[in-house]
């Protein structure tokens, strides 16, 4: 069973252990509480005994009072037990689903977020997991239980007389059926909801990012209203999701409640019949309404759980994914990046490289050039694995990268990105990123060379300068001076670099350029430029154009053909010497 569990809604596989102990130990409880039905009737037999003809068994008050004492105590220690099966289980393995999806997710190709929405992802890491905690605690567990003890407990009313056990448990399969046979329905409004509060989520995260763009362009009205008719569009189809769940459940529980006249109508016809005794009939219609309470709940739980299912089906799309993989250890002769007929499209049918070929060699700089659209920054990113290819072989010191775990290939690249990401912490702490473990020294050390020391020492805190999401509080040209740092510090074999200079003034650009110099010695460089002065001292130039291989080079070779690379520097000289008449 616990198999089954495990498989139907993506559990750890001590999820599923601890699932099923919850749905015995719900089922236990719910029999439990039968128990006292059992006391009443022998005390509803010692007083109508007598006059009905049957023999009471003889026992005293005392008696009666002490099983009473006693059963209370077995039904505190079901619940306890129902409890810590239910509750404490679920917490744990929510922590251990979350968890299980953030390392599968460390572990995907960045083509995977590509397609995906991150309103969708941060849903999926947080209020899915939080839904199913309360699945897991709530709904599952009490339906599945519910359902267990109704099975015991129906066999043993249908041995006892199997015309009242019809006539009060008839009402279940049809109740439950009525429920679910309404899925389809639910499952499509449950469906648009959650792609409208998702919609709504991307407004609310954009207008937050884009805020001074929708000032400054005199927007903010015609943005809100947009924002507005997404977030009334989650609230109608909110109301009418629990407009049709409340109709279904309704109804089946109103079937449900059929069962208490057919147990009267039934039992009154036995009973005029002789066909059963009077505290038999009494017994049956006190089962009944102990056996409904629990399977009403049950037909509320089911609705939940058919959410839990669209949830869980989520949370199998991002587990099932594949995930990149490698061996652990990799073995390089050298450090020259080859590409060898790559070809790589971010979706079917737009290729973005369709056969390229270059060879970036260790100890010298090789630059990616090109119109926009050309290949640039994806080829960089393809040498660090960041997406697999489609064909063709990326090599690295003669290794296919393929071959290579993405976090063990990383640790020979020092990256530095245009767009350039920093963390909600302290000066010191985003530059060791770097290198964990490194010393203070060495961090101040990379800052300075990477020219941050001026501007850190003139913040508050210095280098304990806590700098906000993603570095809010910093400038540009701080900020991609910081990411310069981290690579200094991390000193890999090779070394990516996306404009890293392009947020710079003139004379902390020469400083960083320096500093540069330094870093890339005896490395393998790849840079990516649109500024043709920026890479005039390159060992080689490629020039990628419409996803090929335009031209390839030193810059003196490609100045001396009429092509790409010299139109391009003949274009940007043209800009510099543009002034405003």
């Amino acid at each position: 069973m616990s198999k089954y569990l495990q498989k139907t809604f993506a559990l750890t596989e001590q999820g599923g252990k601890d699932l099923a102990r919850a749905i015995f130990s719900c089922a236990l409880t719910n029999i439990g509480l039968m128990l006292p039905m059992g006391i009443l009737f022998l005390f509803l037999q010692r007083i109508l005994g007598p006059l009905v003809g049957l023999q009471a068994p003889s026992m005293g008050l005392a008696g009666y009072l002490g099983i009473s004492i006693l059963l209370l105590a077995v039904i505190f220690f079901l619940e306890y037990l129902q409890y810590n099966a239910t509750f404490m289980s679920s917490y744990q393995e929510s922590a251990n689903m979350r968890i299980h999806l953030a390392e599968r997710l460390r572990r995907l190709p960045l083509s995977f977020f590509g397609q995906r929405d991150l309103a969708d992802l941060t849903t999926a890491i947080m209020a899915d997991c939080a839904f199913i905690e309360k699945a897991f605690s709530h709904f599952i567990s009490e339906l599945m239980g519910a359902l267990l003890s109704t099975a015991l407990i129906a066999v043993c009313l249908l041995a006892t007389d199997w015309r009242m056990g019809l006539a009060v448990l008839w009402v279940a399969p049809v109740s439950f059926l009525t429920a679910a046979g309404t899925r389809p329905l639910v499952d499509r409004i449950e469906r648009r909801q959650k792609g409208k509060k998702i919609a709504a989520s991307d407004g609310i995260q954009e207008c937050i990012e884009t805020i001074q763009d929708i000032k400054a362009n005199n927007q903010r009205e015609a943005y809100l209203r947009g924002l507005d008719q997404k977030l009334l569009d989650v609230e109608n189809i909110t109301i009418r999701l629990e407009l049709t769940n409340g109709t279904l459940v309704t109804l089946s529980q109103m079937l449900l409640k059929l069962g208490m006249a057919t147990t009267v109508l039934a039992g009154a016809y036995l009973l005029a019949s002789q066909s059963v005794s009077f505290l038999s009939f009494l017994m049956y219609m006190l089962a009944a309404t102990r056996l409904y309470e629990p399977l009403s709940g049950c037909l509320q739980n089911l609705s939940a759980v058919y959410s839990t299912l669209l949830v869980v089906e989520r949370m199998k799309n991002i587990q099932e994914q594949p995930i990149q993989q490698g061996g652990e250890e990799a073995s390089y002769q050298g450090y020259d990046i080859v590409f060898d007929h790559v070809g790589f499209s971010y979706q079917d049918g737009e290729q973005v490289l369709k056969d390229v070929s270059f060879t970036a060699r260790q100890g010298q700089v090789t630059a990616l050039v090109g119109p926009s659209g050309g290949g640039k920054s994806t080829s960089a990113k393809l040498a660090a694995r960041f997406w697999d290819i489609d064909k063709g072989t990326i090599t690295l010191g003669g290794t296919d990268i393929s071959t290579i775990d993405p976090e063990v290939l990383l640790k020979s690249f020092s990256i530095v990105f245009q767009d350039v990401v920093l963390f909600h912490n302290t000066i010191m702490e985003n530059i060791r990123l770097g290198r964990k473990g490194a010393t203070d020294d060495e961090v101040k050390k990379a800052a300075r060379e990477a020219q941050c020391e001026e501007f850190i020492l003139r913040l508050p805190e210095g280098y304990q300068t806590m700098i906000g999401e993603n570095g809010s509080t910093l400038s540009g040209g701080e900020r991609q001076r910081l990411s310069i740092a981290r690579a200094l510090l991390k000193d890999a074999p090779v070394i990516l670099m996306d404009e890293a200079t392009a947020s710079l003034d003139v004379e902390n650009e020469t400083l960083v350029q320096e500093a540069l110099s330094n870093l890339i010695k005896d490395k393998t460089v790849l840079i990516i430029a649109h500024r043709m002065r920026t890479v005039a001292g390159a060992d080689q130039i490629v020039v990628l154009k419409d996803g090929i291989v335009a031209e390839a080079g030193t810059p003196q070779e490609l100045m001396e053909q009429d092509g790409v690379y010299r139109r391009m520097v003949k274009l940007q000289r043209m800009s510099g010497e543009w002034t405003i008449k």
